[in-house]
């Protein structure tokens, strides 16, 4: 017992300051090589936090535990918003602004209510997770799209037909197409200490990459062994133990940009965690292993992580700011969610 409990540490620490490890180095490869500032922000950076999610939740699936796969992605969801924004809150009132409801916000929203709807049948096929995967895709190219350009209209409405019509194909060819020339046009610095930091670079990326895998596998795997040990449902073990574990990254970001007096970076991060969540790690998962839905999960736990979503879209909008009060009360909702959970042994 003591063993399994040790090699779970060890995997969540290898988990989650591998990732960190990982995104440094993998950003710091790409400028090296000339790869525009977007395409790093699109590919690493977007995703940086939501790496630990991504990767237990794709060990997960090639272990056919859906049921962590799933408790994981709703569990962080729910954990983001009620105890990072809260434990934020608390700290210092987080500025909030328009934005971050019109665009963000309702996309968030429309992911949770989208997911809730493909569970209805119990499960999430290739099909429907290539949905998923797509409509990351689309937002990502959207956020880098001119704000003015949709000044006075609905932000989302925008984001709907941007999807629907392909737009982010253009987008995405466009800026492709202007990072090369960016870097074809400057000046090309090649000397020993490039090559030597570059070759430095690749080595921690290869290692950092393995720590991330290995802490996924045994964390994972212990995750897996204590739901069999304690007769419990291994979503459930999935939506506290590996949901909070993996939320590590977003819980120091969140109340370190809180405390430099970023709110809104803070808020940012989380939500843009939540869409990341369920549109690509749940897209990718549900996309290497179709994902069996349990019932409950569609009568408790999507329902609550929307509920929750609305109350801090709500908390969002009164006063454009998240004061410590309200910080409370998303606290109080999560202790409720984790006391619901244990009372009745939901098999989520």
């Amino acid at each position: 017992m003591l063993s399994n409990v040790v090699i779970l540490l060890i995997g969540l620490i290898l988990l989650v300051k591998g990732s960190d490890i990982f995104v440094s180095s993998a950003s710091s490869i790409a400028k090296k090589l000339g790869v525009s500032e977007f395409i790093i922000g699109l590919t690493l950076v977007a995703i940086g936090t939501s790496i630990p999610e991504l990767a237990s939740s794709m060990a997960a699936s090639l272990s056919h535990s859906s049921g962590i796969v799933i408790g994981n992605v709703v569990g962080s969801n729910i954990a983001n918003i009620a105890l990072i924004v809260g434990c934020a809150a608390i700290i210092s009132e987080v500025k909030t602004h328009s934005q971050m409801i019109q665009r963000d916000g309702y996309i968030m929203l429309f992911a949770f209510i989208l997911f809730l709807v493909l569970a209805f049948d119990l499960q999430l096929s290739r099909t429907e997770a290539s949905i998923l995967i797509l409509l990351y895709v689309a937002y990502i190219f959207f956020l880098f799209e001119e704000t003015s350009k949709y000044e006075g209209k609905s932000y989302f409405k925008e984001f709907i037909t941007y999807f629907v019509k392909f737009k982010y194909v253009k987008t995405m060819n466009q800026r492709i197409r202007t990072g090369i020339n960016n870097h074809n046009s400057g000046e090309e610095q090649e000397n020993k200490k490039e090559h030597s930091d570059l070759y430095k670079d690749l080595f921690i990326i290869a290692f950092s990459g393995i720590a991330v895998m290995l802490g996924a596998k045994y964390f994972v795997e212990q995750a897996i062994f204590f739901a069999q040990l304690f007769q419990v449902p291994d979503t459930f073990i999935g939506i506290t133990l590996v949901a909070v574990g993996t939320s590590l990254p977003e819980l120091m970001v969140t109340i370190s940009a809180s405390r430099k007096g970023y709110g809104s970076i803070a808020i940012g991060n989380v939500i843009g965690s939540n869409i990341t969540n369920i549109l690509l790690v749940l897209g990718i998962s549900a996309f290497v292993f179709p994902l069996e839905i349990t019932g409950l999960s569609i009568m408790f736990t999507i329902p609550f992580m929307i509920m929750i979503s609305v109350v801090l879209l709500w908390f969002i909008h009164t006063h454009w700011e998240i004061r410590k009060i309200e910080g409370m009360a998303l606290l109080l909702l999560y202790l409720i969610f984790l006391i619901l959970l244990f009372s009745f042994g939901l098999a989520i």
